[in-house]
């Protein structure tokens, strides 16, 4: 039998298979919000009540409106509702909601064999969650890399630099004849290493008195995108290899990721910064507060962690806070929200001073510096010099921002000068 499938706008929703394609690519989305879709989707134009929907997400459960509000949020973020003119789900008040969108009925395409004979056109992992915040960046280094070869996305641990790299790769891989191709570097020991690393991707063999020059002479004739991640423990081989390549191969760009810059010729920066954080306001309501992509990112983590996790206005503060604390960056997000399983968000910011023992529940796949957040800092914190390791020791009695002023003020002594702290600062930003 023929699987359903409705179409609207660039999505396909198949019930059968549980799957929503964007673009003929798939969309991740929870259960939860999926069984409200289907619902939605299934009923174009009709107006189904909250009650019914809740009935059909949660078949065994008691829930109060705030899980189905939170799920519907999330549910119109990944649409894209309400973005560029585009219109899907309406609140209809005091009944419930409708799909208001043109819905199709298509046949289902079969699938395409995967081994039909075409050249392989790189190695970028598929994403696993969605990506919460970064859309308007993605979409300005994508613009970037079709004017500059050579760019570097800087920021420190887990802001999500990689995440960024690789959906600017997946945006652009059809822009090169040859492919994109993701280096994973942290694993690496040694610097000598990181040449033998990129080749072992391409799946070439290189001389061994000079790889470098060997990589550059394979590569004179591609046209290919080449992602160094995690570059900032072998960054100077990095460097020197990124300038060979680009010299000698015209037609090759390099995005890499670091937690400091390069330093390499031709070398753009972009500086990653936090998930978006809302101003201080002790008014803001369920609605406003999911505008904000730090919050969002929180609440997706937390309801893969718990099902029936429901954000309502008495979580609204804590949550707040706790983003905050976290300076809205999206690792110590992901960890603190797999831990609202344990202490509740509540329970969770009244815990937050001894934020390193708690947050440790990175995924076990993970590498080993996201697992925790201690682990984070502790790789950050090994890559600085030892003048670097004081001058942080000594400015850590900040909390929030502080002047460069300030920095030398509690920074300098006898061995320390003021140009010391200003070169620290300049150099490895990220860390200190």
């Amino acid at each position: 039998m023929d699987e359903e499938v409705f179409a609207f706008g660039s999505f396909r929703l198949i019930p059968a298979q549980r799957m929503l394609l964007e673009d003929g690519k798939p969309l991740r989305l929870g259960s939860r919000a999926f069984d409200i879709l289907a619902t939605l989707v299934e009923r174009a134009g009709e107006t189904i009540r909250k009650d019914q929907l809740i009935a059909r997400t949660w078949p065994d459960m008691v829930v109060d409106e705030g899980a189905l509000r939170v799920h519907v949020a999330a549910l119109r973020k990944a649409l894209g509702d309400g973005q560029a003119g585009k219109r899907y789900i309406a609140n209809i008040p005091g009944r419930g909601y409708s799909f208001i969108a043109p819905v199709t009925h298509e046949q289902r395409q079969p699938a395409v064999d995967p081994t039909n004979g075409a050249a392989v056109r790189g190695n970028l992992p598929a994403p696993l969650t969605r990506i919460v915040g970064r859309d308007g960046i993605i979409a300005v280094l994508a613009a970037q890399l079709a004017q500059h070869r050579f760019l570097t996305i800087v920021g420190p641990g887990g802001i999500g630099k990689t995440t960024v790299a690789l959906a600017v790769g997946e945006l652009v891989g059809a822009s090169y004849d040859h492919g994109v191709w993701f280096v994973g570097l942290a694993p690496l020991p040694d610097p000598d290493l990181v040449a033998s690393a990129l080749s072992a991707v391409l799946g070439i063999s290189l001389p061994g008195g000079n790889p470098m020059l060997g990589l550059a002479g394979w590569l004179r004739d591609k046209h290919a995108l080449i992602v160094l991640d995690s570059c900032e423990h072998v960054i100077g081989a990095v460097a020197a290899i990124a300038e060979t390549i680009l010299k000698a191969a015209a037609r090759v760009s390099i995005l890499a990721t670091s937690r400091e810059p390069l330093r390499a010729e031709g070398e753009r920066l972009h500086r990653l910064s936090s998930l978006e954080l809302p101003p201080r306001s002790d008014n803001l309501t369920l609605d406003e507060a999911l505008q904000y992509s730090a919050i969002q990112l929180f609440n997706e983590r937390a309801l893969a962690t718990i099902d029936g996790f429901a954000l309502d206005d008495d979580g609204i503060a804590p949550v707040l806070e706790i983003c905050r604390r976290l300076d809205g960056v999206p690792l110590a997000l992901e960890l603190a929200a797999a831990r609202v399983d344990v202490f509740g968000v509540k329970g969770l910011a009244a815990r937050l001073d001894d934020r390193f023992t708690l947050l440790t529940s990175g995924r076990r796949t993970a590498l080993p510096r996201h697992q925790t957040l201690r682990a984070a800092m502790d790789w950050s914190y090994e890559l600085l010099s030892a003048t670097e390791q004081i001058i942080l020791r000594r400015v850590a009695v900040f909390q929030g921002d502080f002047t460069i002023e300030a920095a030398a003020a509690v920074a300098t002594d006898d061995r320390i000068i003021a140009a010391d702290v200003f070169e620290g600062s300049r150099t490895s930003p990220q860390n200190l």
